[in-house]
């Protein structure tokens, strides 16, 4: 062989290494497993926005559930500020994509400008140094959602360590309300007057909030978990009671537990994403088109089997429709409501994990008869009738001297939400590896 050939063979070979790595490359980062469609890979920029290199698979970090429209918001929206949301991740990843709401809209929403960054401390609104990145949606730095609708942006290559808050931000320079928003955060994110989506500094962020706006979901992609575990629930879910900042809801803990215990045993990777409303049903929205509080019915597929790699669905859901209905709520009905969001679950792959419902007794809305049927409701759930495993939060939290009563630790002095003792508690009862497996083909 020449030299001149043998140049030529090397050459070749080299050609296909290449093809073949930027086959595997585009197919790590591009598919989340999930069949919400295929995600576009954003072209890099000066900001360092470009699709994540490392392998592993897109899982859900973090979620917010769209409550409704907020209030005031009418017809201006946020228009001439920076929305600086602050969230918190469990798990760990090298790259992340968000999903943008405009579900409660009247009008199209003109994002300009948006961006991520690591939180250069807990609660905080600066950025850690050089974590800032721009995000992309098509390649674009810009995007406009139509109301009534969502966008994903573009995977962006950012390092997230593990337990961390993130910064995302975005810049709309129009009026475009009313916002769409999540109304108990339990976390203070901020607002800037004009367009401060880069700044790493915290000093234009003079506003402060108690929502989440139009953030509804982050994803990572990540070598630490292999699916997503979602909350599906009420104000209970949702942690309405919990230490503002503390992350401290039942869902973050047991994305802890699951977090320290994964590999161990049958205990499965997942990561926990919370998806709960206060006040929401099983069976009944509340007003408006489209419905603020849209019933755990209606907004199953959107909130539970959008999100990223779903494998499991925990149902805590029922004791609003017990303790809110004008008369004796009807047991058949909530527990066909619930069979039928099982039945949703199965058809897409997803193991359901049910809860029983706590007590309320010392509660403005309590009464026997609501009392029985809670009764009712639980002993079909604990029967293994309704769902694949049951989690008994009812046992684990009840007064041993007043079952009908939150025992007084766990309680958070209403009676009917848990003190963050009590949501402790209720990621202490789950089995962990419980949560592993697939949904049976019939129940």
């Amino acid at each position: 062989m020449t030299k001149f050939n043998g140049y030529a063979l090397l050459a070749a070979l080299c050609a296909v290494v290449l093809t073949v790595s930027a086959a595997i490359y585009i197919g790590a980062a591009a598919d989340d497993g999930s069949d919400r469609g295929a995600l576009a890979v954003g072209r890099p920029d000066p900001r360092g926005a470009a699709a994540p290199v490392s392998a592993g698979v897109w899982v859900g970090a973090w979620s917010a559930a769209p409550s409704g429209a907020e209030p005031g918001t009418e017809p201006a929206g946020m228009s001439g500020r920076s929305v600086r949301n602050v969230v918190h991740t469990g798990i760990g990843g090298t790259g992340a994509r968000i999903t943008l709401s405009n579900l409660y809209g009247q009008q199209p929403l003109s994002i300009t400008h948006a961006s991520i960054a690591v939180a250069a401390g807990r609660n905080e609104a600066a950025a850690a140094m050089d974590t800032m990145r721009r995000l992309t949606f098509g390649g674009a730095p810009s995007v406009v959602i139509a109301p009534g609708r969502e966008v994903v942006s573009d995977a962006v290559r950012i390092a997230v360590p593990q337990d961390s808050d993130l910064l995302v931000t975005t810049y709309s320079p129009t009026p475009s309300g009313p916002v769409t928003f999540h109304r108990h955060a339990r976390q203070i994110s901020y607002v800037a007057d004009g367009d401060r989506t880069e700044d790493v500094s915290a000093a234009a962020y003079t506003g402060r909030t108690p929502y989440w706006r139009y953030l509804t979901a982050l994803d990572l992609l990540s070598n630490e978990a292999v699916g997503t575990v979602v909350a599906f629930g009420d104000s209970i879910t949702d942690g309405v009671t919990s230490t503002v900042g503390a992350d401290s809801r039942w869902t973050d803990v047991l994305g802890r537990r699951l977090r320290q215990a994964a590999g161990s045993g049958d205990v499965p990777r997942y990561s926990v994403v919370n998806q709960g409303i206060s006040g929401n049903q099983v069976l009944t929205s509340g007003p408006g088109r489209p419905a603020d509080n849209a019933s755990g019915l209606s907004r199953f597929g959107r909130d539970v089997l959008e999100r990223a790699n779903a494998r499991v669905v925990v149902i805590d859901l029922g004791i609003n429709d017990i303790a809110r209905h004008p008369g004796r709520a009807d047991p058949d009905r909530i527990v066909a409501g619930l069979r039928t969001l099982v039945r949703e679950a199965h058809a897409h792959g997803l193991k359901t994990v049910g809860a029983t419902l706590m007590p309320f007794k010392g509660h403005g809305n309590y009464r026997t008869d609501r009392e029985q049927t809670r009764q009712e409701i639980n002993a079909r759930i604990r029967s293994g009738t309704v769902y694949d495993e049951v989690v008994d939060f009812d046992r684990a939290l009840r007064d041993p001297y007043d079952p009908r009563r939150l025992r007084p630790d766990y309680d958070s002095g209403d009676h009917l939400h848990p003190s963050d003792k009590g949501f402790r508690r209720m990621a202490e009862v789950f089995d962990l590896a419980s949560l592993k497996g697939a949904a049976p083909a019939r129940l």
